[in-house]
């Protein structure tokens, strides 16, 4: 049997009868659809959502890029066993999505983007918003897409609907391959009616499977972790994808070998575990980054080794040490030369644990005081830095996550991308579950904390989501509180004002670029930006967008606020200009290097001494081969 729908509905139609499955539980894979309507998908999807709209829910973005946001993390709070679509129309709502693309792949995040595409046909050539390319002419602007997506199609053909829906869910579900994926949809053909079988709209069940690991794999991996006598493990977002936190807890009971974690793996095990040594690399704590100095053995579990964990190459300097890499994607799994175990995070550690305590494994007691005591003296550091100053004195940035730390539970969300907060929360912060803390910093993406934050309520409509957000965050992507507004979706957003781009003010001066032009000040008379701050309100804004909005200007404010914020049930935000001097006990500076290249010749004294300095931590670069 057949249906006659046009190209639109029957995808609407499909994605709609899509699941996921795992461990028995069953998902629907597309929870919604986001979108912003124009000539190029106004009369097809557009359409099609309105024919649908019982069985494919609908958002109404503000901007494209922040709709993809929405929706990685919508996908990052479901465990990416469920995601949203985004429809735009094309020529820059098209090209709006690159950004939002880029960060969901980088991420390892499912999402689907359906942009409107030019005329298969060709009625009219060029159309409004068609970029012409007079050396071929199949190309249009979706074609930007095409590096940052995990699978890319056009659908020039009614018919190719089906082998491109079925292969942009297949990539959708798969924990190895997933992205953001990408059905360029013209607008003629969304319109277009076909006789579709009936079997394509059937609901159809994607296994998200969980690989164990190879034999041989397994027992090279026991040997190594039973002849290691400082091991470490670097627990990344993979942890968190598997839903491993349970498994990687009980591997460390077993084994009491210490738990560092990257960005996206923090919260892998509680703060208070005590094995959890806290943050790894350029932005983790010195307890962590000492202990990898001199591990002999790294277990990386779901991590991909950025920069940022490795300290560019500067960090793992014992002259034996080797690597371990559980990871179910094969590319990460042989990184710094590493011993493979490709294999699904949770089923992974279950078998090592399994076969270590077997043999009893454990390790010298010495080991575990060494990096015991480390851990308690870095908490202390940490108190320190959350100690308040009088109550009627303006706040550090470490003292306002010390003030939100001391109002949150288990139960709330703490999402941010960019700026100086990575930093400070990655050192600082506690994590009492596995998702309270949401960093992307896989892509860094300023713009990512609002719209993110929505996609997470979307999600866990009962937890307290928290967006932490810098001016400079603020400023490039507001928009979306209007749809937080518009639903009614009780968003908490945090915004700190210091003034500029505080963190790459810092990296700036560290690498000789004297802060030039991080400051949001107007110009001096020699015509640098020094002058007095700009009188810019973004309290102002975020209430004039529909948001109720606490000013706190003291400690003793932001602790009022913050609990008032918690108990709301309107989208609120929280103002606070915080003290730029943000060093408090030395806990919130760098614990580990930072590769960023600087000029190899110079004039400026501030630029001459920098490279001095990055020439001696260049000298410690290590290849591991």
């Amino acid at each position: 049997m057949t249906t006659r729908l046009t190209v639109a509905q029957a995808l609407v139609r499909f994605l709609a009868a899509q699941y996921t499955e795992r461990d028995g539980a069953r998902h629907r894979l597309i929870g919604a659809t986001w979108g912003i309507f124009g000539h190029g998908n106004v009369a097809g999807l557009g359409q099609a959502l309105v024919e649908y709209a019982d069985v494919m829910p609908f958002h109404q973005g503000r901007n494209e890029q922040s709709m993809v946001h929405a929706a990685v993390g919508y996908a990052r709070q479901s465990n990416r066993l469920s995601t949203h679509a985004v429809t735009t129309s094309i020529g820059p709502g098209a090209t709006n999505l690159v950004t939002g693309a880029a960060l969901a792949t980088v991420n390892h995040l499912p999402v689907l983007l359906l942009p409107g595409d030019i005329f298969a046909a060709r009625p009219a050539d060029p159309v409004l918003q068609q970029l012409e390319v007079p050396h071929a002419g199949d190309l249009s602007v979706n074609d930007c897409l095409r590096p940052v997506s995990r699978y890319f199609d056009r659908v020039t053909r009614p018919e190719a609907l089906i082998p491109a829906a079925l292969q942009a869910v297949r990539v959708l579900t798969d924990p190895v391959e997933t992205g953001a994926v990408t059905l360029a949809l013209p607008q003629d053909v969304q319109a277009e009616a076909y006789d579709w079988p009936e079997e394509l709209f059937a609901e159809r069940v994607w296994a998200v499977r969980r690989p164990g690991a190879d034999p041989a794999e397994l027992a090279e991996a026991v040997t190594a972790i039973r002849t290691a006598r400082r091991p470490l493990v670097v627990a990344g977002g993979g942890v968190h994808h598997s839903r491993a936190e349970e498994a990687l807890a009980e591997f460390a009971a077993a084994t009491g070998i210490p738990v560092a974690s990257t960005q996206a793996g923090k919260g892998s095990l509680r703060h208070d575990h005590p094995q959890d040594i806290g943050g790894i690399g350029h932005t983790g704590t010195e307890t962590a980054d000492r202990l990898a100095r001199t591990a002999d053995l790294v277990i990386g579990v779901g991590t991909r080794y950025t920069d940022f964990t490795t300290a560019s190459g500067t960090l793992f300097q014992h002259p034996d040490v080797r690597f371990l890499n559980l990871n179910i994607a094969p590319h990460d799994g042989h990184k710094l030369s590493g011993m493979p175990l490709i294999a699904d995070a949770r089923s992974g550690l279950a078998e090592l644990t399994a076969r270590l305590e077997m043999h009893d494994h454990r390790l010298d007691p010495s080991y575990v005081a060494e990096y015991t005591e480390g851990k308690a003296r870095w908490e202390q550091r940490v108190d320190a830095c959350f100690a308040a100053p009088e109550p009627d004195v303006r706040p550090s940035q470490p003292q306002v996550i010390g003030a939100l730390d001391a109002v949150v539970d288990e139960s709330d969300v703490i999402i941010n991308a960019a700026g100086s907060l990575p930093g400070d929360l990655h050192k600082l912060w506690r994590s009492r579950s596995a998702d309270q803390y949401h960093l992307e910093y896989g892509y860094s993406c300023m713009g990512y904390e609002i719209p993110a934050a929505i996609g997470v309520k979307l999600a866990a409509p009962e937890r307290h989501v928290w967006a932490l957000v810098g001016d400079g965050t603020y400023l490039m992507m507001p928009t979306e509180i209007v749809t937080a507004v518009q639903e009614g979706i009780a968003i908490k957003v945090l915004l700190v004002q210091n003034h500029g781009y505080a963190s790459i003010g810092g990296l700036s001066e560290s690498v000789g670029g004297e802060r030039f032009g991080t400051a949001y000040r107007f110009r001096a008379d020699d015509g640098s930006y020094t002058g007095a701050p700009l009188p810019v309100d973004l309290a102002a804004n975020a209430a004039s967008l529909g948001m109720r909005v606490l000013r706190a200007r003291t400690v003793q404010d932001l602790r009022a606020a913050l609990v008032e914020a918690r108990a709301a049930d309107t989208p609120t935000c929280v103002y606070v200009e915080t003290e730029t001097a943000d060093t408090v006990s030395g806990a919130s500076e760098a614990q580990a290097w930072w590769d960023v290249p600087v000029a190899e010749t110079a004039t400026r004294p501030s630029a001459v001494k920098a490279r001095d300095e990055y020439d001696r931590h260049v000298s410690t670069r290590r290849r591991h081969l």
